[in-house]
């Protein structure tokens, strides 16, 4: 194996506030399949990950549960750790913000940038948003809301410290044009650049008094280090930094990481905060960041409210590990959200799991013990479908690793299972039952056997990075060893004489979905008010004008796909879609600009009434309107077909 240098990844720290979500896991696993796979390629990897465990939504909760803050953190960190573990993952150091030499290198980084004159005394009066932990000017508020969450905020007024985030702009925004790799997708960096960065910073507050559960300031103990720089030095401290000049071995090695992996949700703290901080520290910056999209429910963001969470341990408790680390990586889009649905699982379990991978590999088992006793022998009898299909397997290595340069995860095991796709392609081609009705033809049937054998050797090594469980199990199934990064694009690595087990495991067994929804509902808790952050009630509206069954008919409604999405210059609240409605694309502004960026629109199934009278929108023509639901706040969400419906279809 080739030695390709180091390669340090982490992922985001979770904050422990609760019990993760399969959405958060995601996260993990994508960061799990990425590290297992740059270790296959030669590379030295470190791999991060943690708990983000201050902050005064750890206190209040705390207090709601009658315990101490660290009481509190120590329970979810190791629940999110239990998570972790139990989804197979690799890390190799798992940060608590409570540790002591995290605590203790924060307090003196934030010594080290007061003394340089990065941070300041001063007082702040703004806008809170707890769950969010932000400040806000009235100037940044959206209706009156929390920007980022749509929360409401409350007035606050108290003493604190702030970076100079100004003074550090220029070199980044130039550092960010000399490095377009730095933030990914290209989608987060345009975000960032065009809303945060060239509009001009304001100064950060980074110290808080109103609540006591974080990293003191030392200097000033009435203070407490605010989230975003006590949680983001993990990766630093994690790894050995010292900031008195005494970093560790592993830091020096390691240090700058090669990817920050963390949800879009939070790319403005890592794109913009964190690179201010290095700089004002002298250290290198990160060499990527990638903002990933969500997993979220078909019928919408999962809610405690709505009784709709899903949570990876009870996936795993109903089809296993390695069958949920599949469906996230493999139904997580590179740049879009993702959706989960119990029919979506127990689809592609059945059609690519059990299948495609798991049928494969029991007929070739099976058929090595019907026809030679389990013994894989190479005859050397070549037929015409053997180059093209050796070309197909060999090929695989290289089109994986350029998908995963990308981080284009989903795709690389699409890669993979067109290797377990050709294997069948070529049983179907070949015919082994046929071979074996005429003697003459026992070698070139061993022969054939061998082939196949070899194609899910390779393609089940190709595997192991995203489904280690499953790849250990084909290769005890067929007694192989598991074939080097290097040697992958090459064939005829199975030992030839080599006999499979005389008894083949089924991997993937085939479900029902009825079977499935029984234990689902065992699953889903019965809500009660006490159990919900938020109880969901039903609003009431003021009616309108009955109308006649006539009136209605002339509305004309219909499922489009959004093909194209920008933002309307100059105005803050609207969107211009481009909308595909059968064989007809529409144009239509939308003002829901606070609720959806305009990169997630694309690829969206929405409701559309399609014979409204075009009209102007801040100069722009709108032909139809996208429908939307609104609750008493005012937040919009769009109305999507429940099911999958195509481009065009009328609604009823």
């Amino acid at each position: 194996m080739s030695n390709r240098g180091k390669y340090y990844i982490t992922t985001a720290i979770a904050y422990t506030s609760g019990k993760p979500h399969v959405g958060n896991t995601y996260e993990i696993v994508l960061a799990d399949a990425i590290a297992r796979f740059r270790r296959h390629e030669g590379y030295d990897v470190f791999f991060m990950t943690g708990s983000d465990e201050h902050g005064q939504k750890i206190e209040l909760k705390a207090a709601e549960a009658g315990i101490t803050p660290k009481e509190f953190v120590d329970q979810t960190s190791a629940e999110i750790r239990r998570i972790w573990d139990l989804m197979d993952t690799s890390y190799d150091k798992f940060i608590r913000t409570t540790d002591e030499d995290h605590e203790t290198q924060v307090k003196k980084i934030f010594k080290k940038l007061y003394d340089k004159g990065d941070i300041y005394k001063s007082s702040y009066e703004g806008w809170y948003c707890t769950p969010c932990e932000s400040f806000w000017t009235e100037s940044q508020l959206v209706d009156g809301k929390c920007p980022d969450c749509g929360r409401p905020v409350e007035k606050a007024s108290e003493e604190a410290y702030f970076f100079k985030m100004s003074k550090y702009a220029d070199r980044l925004i130039d550092y960010i044009n000399e490095h377009p790799e730095f933030i990914q997708p290209v989608s987060r960096k345009n975000e960032m650049m065009n809303n945060f960065l060239l509009p001009g910073l304001q100064d950060l507050c980074v110290s808080r008094t109103s609540f006591k559960w974080g990293i003191p300031v030392d200097f000033d103990p009435k203070h407490v280090v605010y989230v975003w720089l006590d949680a983001l030095t993990n990766y630093i401290t994690g790894i050995g930094y010292n900031c008195d000049g005494e970093s560790t071995e592993r830091f020096n090695k390691n240090w700058p990481a090669d990817l920050h992996l963390i949800g879009k949700d939070i790319i403005r703290f890592h794109t913009i905060y964190w690179p201010i901080f290095l700089m004002a520290l002298d250290l290198p910056l990160p060499k990527q960041v990638f903002g990933h999209p969500w997993l979220i429910q078909a019928d919408g963001k999962m809610s405690k409210s709505k009784g709709n969470v899903i949570y990876a341990d009870d996936l795993v408790n109903l089809f296993g590990v390695d069958a949920v680390r599949y469906f996230l990586l493999h139904e997580m889009p590179f740049e879009n959200d993702g959706v989960i649905s119990w029919e979506l699982l127990v689809e592609r379990i059945n059609s690519d799991l059990a299948n495609t991978l798991g049928n494969l590999v029991n007929r070739t088992i099976s058929m090595s013990n019907k026809y030679f006793d389990g013994v894989v022998a190479d005859k050397g009898v070549v037929g015409d479908m053997d180059e093209d299909f050796k070309a197909v397997i060999t090929g695989a290595r290289d089109k994986v690793e350029a998908k995963m340069v990308d981080l284009k995860v989903a795709d690389s095991i699409t890669e993979i299972f067109n290797v377990f796709k050709r294997c069948n392609k070529y049983i179907d081609e070949t015919e082994p039952w046929v071979l074996a009705k005429d003697e003459a033809q026992a070698d070139r049937l061993s022969t054939v056997l061998y082939n196949l054998v070899e194609g899910i050797t390779i393609g089940a090594t190709l595997l192991k990075s995203f489904m280690p469980s499953t790849t250990e199990k084909i290769l005890a199934q067929l007694n192989a060893a598991e074939i080097a990064y290097d040697d992958l694009n090459t064939f005829g690595h199975y030992v030839s004489g080599t006999k499979v087990t005389d008894a083949p495991e089924i991997l993937f067994q085939r479900l029902k979905l009825e079977d499935v929804m029984v234990e689902v509902e065992k699953l889903t808790p019965q809500v009660t008010v006490e159990e919900t952050e938020e109880e969901e009630e039903g609003i009431d509206i003021e009616a309108k004008p009955e109308i006649g069954f006539d009136d209605f008919m002339k509305m004309q409604f219909q499922v489009g796909e959004i093909v194209k999405c920008e933002e309307v210059p100059k105005s803050k609240k609207l969107l211009c879609s481009q909308v595909k409605i059968g064989s007809e694309t529409k144009q239509i502004v939308s003002g829901i600009k606070k609720y959806y960026s305009a990169e997630e629109m694309v690829g969206k199934k929405v409701m559309v009434l399609v014979n409204l009278k075009p009209a102007k929108l801040a100069g722009v023509l709108s032909e139809g309107m996208l429908l939307c639901a609104e609750d008493a706040d005012g937040n919009l969400s769009l109305m999507t077909p429940e099911k999958p419906m195509p481009s065009g279809a009328e609604i009823c």
